[in-house]
């Protein structure tokens, strides 16, 4: 895990007013690619940890976006009805006409889940705002946001960096496309083939050092 340092703040994707139009700088001239490697996930959910009083709800949906390649909308949807603590088994309902599955739940997740479950434990949904209602989408960005500049990512990152993440991290520990296709939801495998066009993977035969 690479070391937690605070960099200059991270440049606005802020539209900007000229000659009356509203302009926004194109994403390729804010960040450099689309997803983290699995390092940076780690130092953006101990960032995310670490700052303000909802440390372990920040982290934790970090994680389970990560884990399970969540759309904003999809992770604030969750609810404690869709968790299986028991069996370790967490129900994902897909949006976008995107394909529903169960997933399982591994150790770090299970642990996480059910300190959250101690700390919100009058709320139907999983991840809380201080109102307690679900939290927005602006809720979620903006955590991210700040857990990014605080994790010293040095370009912007959103939560559904956390989606693309998945996706790049199970092509190249070589699980198998259709699975894949299935786990993220996608109803057009051609949305899951992107992802291998990045896989460094495809490559690690062609020198033999």
């Amino acid at each position: 895990m690479s070391k937690i340092a605070h960099l200059k703040p991270v440049e606005s994707t802020s539209p900007t007013i000229k000659n009356r139009k509203v302009t926004r700088k194109p994403y390729a001239e804010l960040r450099s690619r689309e997803y983290l490697t699995p390092d940076e996930v780690n130092d953006l959910m101990l960032a995310a940890k670490n700052v303000g009083r909802h440390g372990h709800r920040d982290m934790t949906a970090i994680l389970i976006s990560f884990r399970h390649a969540l759309r904003v909308s999809e992770l604030i949807s969750l609810r404690w009805d869709m968790i299986d603590l028991k069996s370790g088994l967490i129900h994902v309902s897909r949006l976008k006409n995107g394909i529903s599955s169960v997933h399982p739940l591994r150790g770090p997740e299970l642990r996480a889940l059910r300190k959250l479950k101690r700390e919100y434990p009058d709320s139907p949904y999983l991840f809380v705002s201080e109102r307690g209602g679900p939290m927005t989408d602006s809720n979620v960005r903006k955590m991210v946001k700040r857990a990014g500049e605080n994790a010293g990512i040095e370009f912007l990152v959103h939560p559904h960096m956390l989606r693309h993440s998945a996706g790049y991290k199970l092509v190249n520990d070589g699980q198998d496309t259709r699975a894949i296709q299935q786990y993220m939801g996608h109803k057009n495998i051609q949305h899951t083939v992107r992802y291998t066009e990045l896989s460094a993977s495809r490559f690690k035969t062609f020198w033999k050092d």
